[in-house]
């Protein structure tokens, strides 16, 4: 399906671009923009998903080598968290065309939910300034369950796993902010590039739309990553919340109304 785009869609394509790029690489959530705007072009729903995750492979892979050149995240720590990602989102893509994903779709809002009520109420649920950065690897087994939990889950559905992998690692490894959204980023590029291949392998990539896009979202990543360094916990926190609240309302619609 080849589409014949406007001048006014590449540059509406630019411009939500550019604002999911930021929003991703400071919270997660891009999806939110850049997933309706190719559905609002005329791409079916598989179509659009796939050349999102061409898309996104550009912005999440900017957003983890910013924070990494700021030593915010290791990858050498993480060794075994990217291959559980990388097997858990394979698993998570596949399973997405075997199994009825209606009871996840009414449980993933009270999940989300879930997230931000601990947020909220904890203090710490984010990390905090008496968190230390990592010195050694994190516990092997962890990063084992960690990994194919939340990149199956990616893999099969994906809203909110910004938010999940921010405050899991936070909670499991004790990790400052900028620490658990540096590999935040490094895992949801994992995942992302995962799910693509697959979504590659059954031909639901628009190649020309998602490069466009990534280039738009590498962009804005660059710009968020950066924004999120400077500012830090202050400017985190709240974008945070509200883009769990964001994700969360629109679960609930498509789910219940």
């Amino acid at each position: 399906m080849e589409l014949l785009l406007t001048p006014g869609d590449w540059a509406l394509l630019a411009g939500l671009g550019l604002i999911a790029g930021f929003i991703d690489a400071v919270v997660g959530g891009g999806g939110l923009l850049s997933i309706p705007a190719l559905l609002t072009l005329g791409l079916p729903p598989h179509l659009a998903l796939g050349t999102n995750k061409l898309a996104a492979c550009f912005g999440s892979s900017m957003a983890a080598f910013t924070y990494y050149r700021q030593r915010l995240f290791t990858p050498a720590f993480w060794y075994h968290a990217f291959i559980a990602t990388f097997i858990g989102a394979v698993a998570g893509s596949g399973l997405v065309y075997l199994i009825d994903n209606l009871w996840l779709e009414k449980l993933l809002p009270l999940l989300i939910i879930a997230i931000a009520l601990y947020t909220l109420l904890n203090p710490a649920a984010m990390g905090n300034a008496q968190s230390l950065a990592p010195s050694k690897p994190g516990a092997k087994p962890t990063q084992w369950l960690q990994g194919l939990a939340l990149g199956g889950y990616d893999g099969f559905a994906g809203p909110g796993i910004g938010a999940f992998w921010t405050v899991s690692s936070a909670r499991l490894y004790r990790l400052p902010l900028l620490h658990s959204c540096g590999l935040a980023r490094a895992m949801t590029f994992t995942s992302n590039l995962s799910a693509l291949i697959i979504f590659g392998l059954l031909g639901q990539v628009q190649l020309h739309i998602g490069l466009w896009l990534g280039l738009c979202m590498m962009l804005g990543s660059f710009i968020g990553a950066h924004t999120a360094i400077k500012f830090g916990l202050p400017f985190i926190r709240p974008l945070f919340m509200l883009m769990v609240i964001l994700i969360t309302a629109k679960l609930i619609w498509s789910a219940w109304f």
